[in-house]
């Protein structure tokens, strides 16, 4: 199905038929399924109904890409960044500025859609989890917007990190809800988020963040972002007259990197490149790169990547980007890197700050600490490149969130004292 709204150009760059969806189960290969308690089998099967019924309405669409245009400031541009790809001395980079939306990163584009299904379900209180704060600020926007309630789950370790999101959540006026256990990171948000929804689900939305989960939102999750991917396909092809060499975005559960790379999947020659946290080195295990270390589990109600111990336990992980902080990724990104057509590469804490700091002084653009690590190793790839070749980078958030995070890191806190 394509949109139904004639005469606008900016309606006029999105596709709107779903490909390689998953079977029925919601399996994408051997790779994600429902694994959910009983309580919430029927609350996601309703959930799926509702999203496929409202995928096939026009005047849902009508009204999704009316917000993505006029509230959420859609379409983002692709830059040519001229000044890094001369300096990194290889192929011409291109940002693809999702940082420039409303709440400051590619989220929501998901809150508005999974908002929408919310509020035709007539569901008067949504949740949410949040590792960096913008799913989280993302949702509590939308709720704002819709008349909703809103309760956001948060790592009590993500909330000393990220505390500008946490203020602004609450200004918002969300309830955040810190949490204790575990690593206090994503993950155990997710976990608590989840139980909540077990006891609420009859009058709650759970608007899940990232592509994971289990079925339907890894889906739901990759055809609302979705948009990233048509608009940067549509602009290059503007800009530069040919589809890029290859296009690169972090990845944490996934959302972004699918939002990006699903619209090019079928050109064979673009080259799709998930760029993991390496924290403090692949080698140390201090790190968070779950397709390159990990191995296939059961995790929030999907078969995906994991990382794990002998025991089946999941294991603790790190990244300097909260974001990223999490032991597993998205079914289908782990799906398309066993068919061959996902590449890998990582970024370490080191490479993401000098990959921060790099855009900040040759462009002019602040990135966020997940960005920065597709950056670190979309810059390198690049410099592999003849000149007349395209890279494409998801810059996928801002980095005010992340200000005292890297402050404390270049030590300039100490120094101000």
């Amino acid at each position: 199905m394509s949109s139904s709204r004639p005469g606008s150009d900016f309606a006029s760059m999105y596709d709107l038929e779903i490909t390689h969806a998953p079977d029925a189960g919601g399996h994408f290969g051997r790779f994600g399924g429902r694994f959910a308690a009983e309580t919430l089998m029927q609350p996601l099967k309703e959930i799926e109904a509702a999203f496929f019924e409202a995928w096939a309405d026009d005047a849902f669409h009508a009204e999704r890409l009316d917000l993505l245009e006029h509230y959420v400031g859609r379409a983002t541009p692709l830059y040519h960044a001229e000044r890094l790809s001369n300096q990194n001395g290889g192929a011409q980079i291109y940002l693809k500025r999702e940082d420039l939306t409303h709440t400051g990163a590619h989220k929501i584009n998901n809150t508005i859609g999974q908002g929408l299904l919310a509020r035709r379900m007539e569901k008067k209180r949504v949740i949410a989890e949040t590792g960096a704060g913008q799913h989280g600020v993302a949702t509590a926007t939308v709720a704002a917007m819709f008349g909703m309630k809103c309760d956001i789950y948060m790592g009590r370790e993500d909330m000393a990190r990220q505390m500008p999101n946490v203020l602004r959540m609450r200004l918002l006026g969300a309830k955040v809800i810190p949490v204790d256990s575990g690593t206090a990171t994503l993950k155990d948000a997710v976990n608590e988020a989840l139980r909540n929804w077990v006891a609420t689900c009859e009058d709650t939305f759970y608007i899940f963040g990232t592509a994971a989960g289990p079925h339907p939102y890894p889906l739901l999750v990759r055809q609302f972002h979705t948009v990233i991917g048509q608009e940067a396909r549509a602009q290059i092809l503007k800009q530069a007259g040919r589809l890029p060499d290859v296009a690169v975005a972090c990845v944490g559960g996934g959302s972004n990197a699918m939002g990006l790379l699903h619209p090019f999947r079928d050109d064979a020659a673009v080259k799709l490149v998930a760029v993991e946290a390496a924290g403090y080195g692949l080698k140390t295990g201090k790190h968070a790169a779950s397709l390159a270390a990990g191995k296939a589990g059961i995790l929030h109600g999907n078969l995906t990547y994991l990382l794990e111990d002998d025991e089946g336990q999941v294991q603790r992980t790190h990244s300097i980007s909260a974001g990223l902080d999490y032991p597993g990724v998205g079914p289908e990104l782990a799906f398309m890197l066993e068919e061959g057509r996902l590449q890998l590469d990582a970024a370490t804490d080191e490479e993401a700050m000098a990959a921060l700091q790099l855009l900040t002084r040759s462009e002019g653009i602040i990135p966020a600490l997940e960005s920065s690590h597709a950056l670190a190793a979309g810059a390198r790839i690049a410099q592999s490149m003849r000149q007349d070749q395209i890279v494409i980078i998801n810059l996928s958030g801002r980095g005010d969130k992340d200000m005292d995070t890297v402050f404390r890191h270049l030590g300039w806190l100490e120094d101000a004292s």
